[in-house]
């Protein structure tokens, strides 16, 4: 057999372990692996009468090819925000130029098709969120072998309880939180701490939640910047060293406000998010009266290598994934659910929104994680 391997979205740590696990187990069975560089762009991109567009999109990959990969954070296949499904007219590769008919976004889905058939791909290994995902299933639903692997700092992906790449996140978003301890005790201030989460707040809940921050906003839930400057303010007066903290999900809005977008959309309809903790910040200078300490973690949160946790859980679905493949398994997700190990169809993926349980979780009024009762709960409370 040939399998496939690609990653797509945002790099997370853990996916280069992931990708030499897929290897390692493959090849053991004498099997054959091959990689698409940039995600779902090398299959679009892959023009097969050009032998130099194939060294661009495709690498074989051996022992040798991965032998050092799992030492470094990020992908080496590299990655992309790319929909075969949805390519705008200025992004349509110059070779596929006379198949682009109308205004687009224009379907290359049977260009990608050909391409597998063309590389020989048996089955495809995925690795990504739920944009990635989401054109995985198209590919299930036009009946090729796809077996998936979840991906994605915010831990979203419906269907399993864990994504690769969450828990680094969480352990960097703790490690610089007491770190800016720092600073915003030394000049008793306010810091804002703006972490990555588009719908889900799960990061910014769990970050706060472990490092003791003051106030945690979320994704979830509008919030009232007048309330908050309030809470934190007595957050302040009531902390011997005289500052308070607050962590803020980049998707969060406040109360009939806007989320804060920039540039165009992705070709999944997204776009940039990014600056709400400086207009929190703005606002509650305005409205307290004190200096802000205002900090994006940003990428940051899912640079360098994973953590222990990580690091497993991606070995560990790479191998169930490689399994899979070569058994001939197709149109499933790997996950992790109720602690186990398991595997559900691909197309749980996009049966709905996997959110942050606010009744469960979270006190809407404090603005701050609520968690009473965790006998039952998930690892990830999650």
């Amino acid at each position: 057999m040939r399998i496939g391997i690609l990653t797509g979205g945002g790099d997370v740590p853990g996916l280069n372990p992931c990708i030499k696990a897929v290897v390692e187990r493959v090849i053991y069975d004498g099997h054959e692996v091959i990689g698409i560089r940039r995600g779902w762009a090398g299959l679009l991109e892959l023009n097969p009468d050009d032998p130099e567009s194939r060294d661009n999109c495709v690498i074989s990959l051996d022992r040798n090819a991965v032998r050092t990969i799992d030492r470094s954070g990020g992908t080496f296949l590299h990655t992309s925000r790319t929909n075969p499904g949805r390519v705008r007219t200025m992004e349509v590769p110059r070779f596929l130029a006379d198949q682009a008919i109308g205004d687009g976004p224009h379907d290359f889905t049977d260009h990608v098709l050909s391409n597998l058939e063309h590389l020989e791909v048996d089955a495809l290994i995925p690795i990504g969120g739920d944009d990635t995902l989401s054109y995985a299933l198209r590919l299930h639903q036009e009946d090729f072998p796809v077996v998936a692997i979840p991906k994605t700092m915010d831990n979203d992906v419906h269907g399993t309880d864990y994504c690769i790449g969450f828990s680094t996140a969480v352990t960097r978003s703790v490690q610089f939180i007491h770190q800016l301890r720092t600073s915003t005790g030394s000049h008793e201030r306010l810091a804002v701490i703006e972490l990555f989460g588009r719908y889900s707040g799960e990061t910014s809940l769990i970050s706060a939640y472990l490092a003791s921050v003051d106030r945690a906003i979320i994704s979830e839930v509008p919030f009232d910047v007048e309330r908050l400057g309030a809470l934190l303010m007595e957050d302040k007066r009531r902390n011997p060293s005289n500052y308070a903290m607050v962590t803020i999900s980049e998707g969060a809005t406040m109360l009939d406000g806007d989320i804060h977008l920039s540039g165009e959309a992705d070709a999944y309809g997204h776009r940039k998010l990014g600056g709400i903790g400086e207009s929190t910040s703005a606002a509650l200078k305005q409205l307290t009266g004190q200096d802000i300490i205002s900090q994006s973690l940003g990428y940051l949160m899912r640079s360098g290598n994973p953590d222990s946790l990580d690091l497993m859980v991606a070995t560990n679905y790479a191998v169930m994934a490689a399994d899979l493949a070569v058994d001939g398994v197709k149109g499933r997700l790997v996950a992790l659910r109720d602690g186990t190990y398991t595997n559900v169809p691909v197309s749980v993926t996009g049966e709905g929104a996997k959110r942050v349980d606010v009744d469960a979780l979270y006190d809407v009024e404090a603005y701050r994680p609520k968690v009473r009762e965790v006998a039952g709960k998930p690892m990830f409370l999650y």
